[in-house]
């Protein structure tokens, strides 16, 4: 199974595969999506879930608020539903 992701305000869309996270399927398909080390430790790539759901194999170091607020690692990340995220505040 495949899911949609879009990211705003550009309009840019891109599949992501079940158990694929969400950095792994940007970089695949050449879209660019800020990042740099793709382990969760720099925070590059985190971004903000506008709509959709995520999980996770392993917990984010995220603090409540954060997670609260929709802030997600995209590296981390996998997709259980179609997604539209932004990195806008």
């Amino acid at each position: 199974m495949t899911y949609r992701v879009e990211l705003l305000p550009s309009g840019v869309q891109f599949t992501v595969a079940e158990q694929q996270t969400i950095l792994d399927a940007a970089i695949e398909q050449d879209i660019l999506f800020p990042n740099r080390c793709q382990v969760g430790a720099c925070g590059m790539c985190l971004c903000r879930l506008v709509k959709g759901e995520v999980s996770y194999q392993l917990e984010p170091m995220l603090t409540e608020k954060e997670q609260a607020e929709g802030w997600v690692f995209a590296c981390q990340a996998c997709a259980t539903t179609d997604l539209v995220l932004t990195f806008d505040e």
